[in-house]
């Protein structure tokens, strides 16, 4: 079929429908659903007579379709909420009363919002995580599993979707609950336990955060972890780490790695960036408390870099909010590769986390330095740093263990390792061309190499996303594994244990050293790198260059005026997939 997705933007969900969607045969265009009223319902319009779609899915849907386009076309709708909830809030509800369970349904758009015919529903856990990471995870395999399902049951023409009120209602979900207000968000630091306010912050997490009042200033609080021995006076800043702060609770403390100051009237969207940053010269002297590269037991203290061993393997697990990486958090990873190279170890797995594994530099850092150019130069240099350590690595096997999506200089650094472990539900995007940048990290010698300089053309000019099927299938990934968001780092444990205690991991390792030789002997790392990046400093030092205004409507959030050109794919003269289409 052809399937028009109609989206508020082209989010992590959004990507992943689109890609698994083409995976199964289909093509698959996108509308962006504009923000703005005056252009919302007439581009829908446009949009709808252009591509005749069979069907329409709207995985992310801010704003009502139009009456005339879903009395005339089958219309979905994704609710991330199980049938019966209703409400722009749903996961922020979910979390904030700390259900267990939850769920997606997939029903027909109506006159009244969230309340048409049930298609397809999926229930999924709702694990202690931030309600973003529960989005690009458990909702979203929840999610991939009913579009699926809604899709086929519409393509056989016999399936007659069930009014809500003659479907099972999960008890306590059958209700329409209003917008999750900062008013039913706000922490008081005085009387709120550690876990209250984690709960908070997690139901907030990425958008909108929770208000507060901090060092004379008002901010939305992004992010929350629970720190397991710092005390103080409630409310008080106890200490910073790697660029978070450390804030006292009634009865412990909480790490919040960002922050965001409250938009000033007339003023552009802020944006967030680490915490310490945030507050500049309001941050009072505090110390700063890195947390052990290594621990031994549990430990509750939050740090964004570990590493540990099991028997002949290491993992060195990172995090960083929004999977971006700055300059800093770069220059640290990269000294722990370093420790952890020092190691005796056989297979070295970079990554293994649940959730993003990187999407490249750090753009609100960077829109929020003095000079933008030289910290994009800076920031890109120190992710070549750590690129280049991963190639050179000749001693053992390094694994890139992909838990969450990959995007740009991300997914070269993923691309970098041995071989690229991917869960199912990952989503990559291996290209820079949607922010205006040739790109760097070595792309030019790891992804031709990979999947064939034709290809590798291709995913950059297309700059579509890639599932992990597809991307199993260009040899973007060399491993799909088979489960859920939480149980990808014990896998990947399990795997990368076997893997080092056998005689292949040894021999393997053995010949690396020389295949890299060879490889230098035609063309150095250091050709590619001066090559790349003497494209890319151009692009920097060019203040006309598109790159800065796409960087800066991104960090800003500035709206759509209308849908990107490489998502508005045209309907094929036949339905089918097309030549490469997984790619």
């Amino acid at each position: 079929m052809h399937i028009l997705l109609v989206a508020s933007a082209f989010n992590s969900l959004t990507q992943r429908v689109h890609a698994e969607l083409r995976e199964h045969g289909h093509t698959v265009a996108v509308a962006v659903a504009l923000p703005d009223p005056a252009l919302h319902d007439a581009a829908l319009r446009e949009a709808v007579r252009r591509h005749r779609p069979e069907l329409i899915v709207a995985p992310l849907l801010k704003t009502a379709v139009p009456q005339d386009i879903w009395t005339a076309h089958t219309c979905l709708i994704v609710h991330p909420g199980p049938v019966g909830d209703r409400g722009p809030s749903s996961l922020d509800w979910a979390i904030h009363e700390g259900v267990t369970r939850w769920g997606v349904t997939v029903l027909q758009a109506d006159a009244v919002m969230d309340a048409g015919d049930v298609w397809a529903t999926a229930e999924c856990p709702v694990p202690a995580v931030g309600k973003s990471d529960l989005y690009r995870n458990e909702i979203s395999d929840a999610a991939l599993r009913a579009v699926l399902q809604a899709v086929e049951r519409f393509a056989s023409g016999t399936y007659v979707p069930e009014p809500q009120q003659q479907r099972p209602v999960r008890q306590g979900a059958a209700r329409t609950r209003p917008y999750l207000r900062q008013e039913q968000r706000r922490i008081d630091w005085r009387a709120d336990s550690t876990a209250a306010v984690v709960r908070k912050l997690r139901a907030a997490d990425s958008n909108p955060g929770v208000r507060d009042e901090l060092l004379g200033g008002e901010w939305f609080l992004h992010g929350g972890h629970p720190e397991d021995e710092l005390r103080g006076r409630p409310g008080e800043l106890l200490a910073t780490r790697a660029g978070a702060v450390c804030r006292a609770t009634a009865d412990g403390a909480v790490w919040i790695p960002e922050l965001r100051p409250r938009r000033v009237p007339g003023e552009p969207p802020t944006y967030k960036l680490p915490a310490v940053a945030a507050l500049g010269d309001r941050l009072p002297a505090l110390p700063e408390l890195p947390a052990p590269l290594r621990t031994d037991g549990p430990s509750r203290t939050w740090s964004d870099i570990r590493y540990r061993e099991e028997g002949r393997a290491g993992f060195l697990t990172f995090s960083f909010p929004g999977g971006a990486m700055s300059t800093d958090q770069c220059g640290r990873l990269l000294a722990a590769y370093r420790t952890a190279l020092a190691r005796p170890t056989s297979v070295l797995v970079l990554g293994g986390g649940r959730d993003f594994f990187s999407n490249g530099i750090h753009l609100n850092v960077i829109e929020a330095a003095a000079d933008p150019a030289a910290e994009s130069w800076a920031n890109i240099g120190a992710m070549d740093d750590l690129v280049e350590a991963v190639l050179t690595t000749t001693d053992r096997l390094v694994i890139s263990a992909v838990g969450g999506n990959a995007a740009a200089g991300g997914a070269m650094l993923a691309l970098a390792a041995d071989e690229v472990w991917c869960r199912a539900g990952a989503v990559l995007n291996p290209h820079y061309r949607l922010m205006g940048l040739y790109g760097s990290e070595y792309w030019t010698r790891t992804l031709p190499r990979r999947v064939g300089a034709e290809v590798a053309g291709e995913l950059m000019r297309r700059a579509l996303p890639v599932g992990s099927a597809a991307g199993q299938r260009i040899g973007l990934v060399d491993r799909v594994v088979e489960c859920g968001p939480q149980d990808f780092p014990a896998a990947v444990t399990r795997l990368a244990t076997l893997l080092a205690s056998s005689s292949a991991a040894q021999s393997r390792a053995a010949a690396k050293k020389a295949a890299l030789d060879r490889e230098e002997a035609v063309r150095p790392l250091a050709a590619y790198r001066e090559d790349e990046l003497t494209r890319m400093a151009r692009t920097f030092r060019d203040p006309q260059a598109p790159y800065h205004a796409l960087r800066r409507a991104f960090v800003h959030k500035l709206p759509l005026t209308a849908t990107p050109p490489h998502l508005d794919t045209p309907r094929p003269q036949r339905a089918g997939t097309a030549p490469g289409d997984g790619v």
